[in-house]
């Protein structure tokens, strides 16, 4: 894992998901922009997983559980497609805000990748 990749990361989940529930409470559907923002979300995270496939091999090796690392990365995965396929679906505000709550649930477990890989040290 990259630091600052996963800093820029976290900062990216925060902003979509904010600007989603900032749009899904204003009371609008999902529109380009909201989803392109989940879109970005998860290509970063596409990138990531490529970033946490090669970066063990070049020896920099996660100091937690390199397990509970990708069961986090796996289902932070899930949630952008999950998300976007229901703003898809259900055009209502109520999908927008929820684009907002996965963008922000996104942030929280980008912040949690961070912290297995880099600081959480195995017993």
């Amino acid at each position: 894992m990259i630091e600052w990749f996963t800093t820029v990361q976290v900062f990216v989940a925060l902003a979509a998901g904010i600007l989603c529930l900032v749009v899904g409470i204003v009371g609008r559907p999902p529109n380009d922009l909201t989803l392109g923002a989940i879109v970005l979300v998860e290509l970063l995270l596409v990138a990531q997983l490529v970033v946490t496939i090669v970066a063990p091999i070049v020896g920099n090796n996660p100091t937690g559980s390199l397990g509970e690392f990708y069961i986090y990365l796996i289902s932070a995965l899930i949630l952008p497609v999950a998300g976007g396929f229901w703003g898809l679906i259900e055009r209502t505000r109520w999908s927008t805000v929820v684009l907002g709550v996965v963008g922000l649930a996104i942030a929280v477990m980008t912040y949690r990748m961070g912290q297995i890989w880099f600081i959480q040290g195995t017993p």
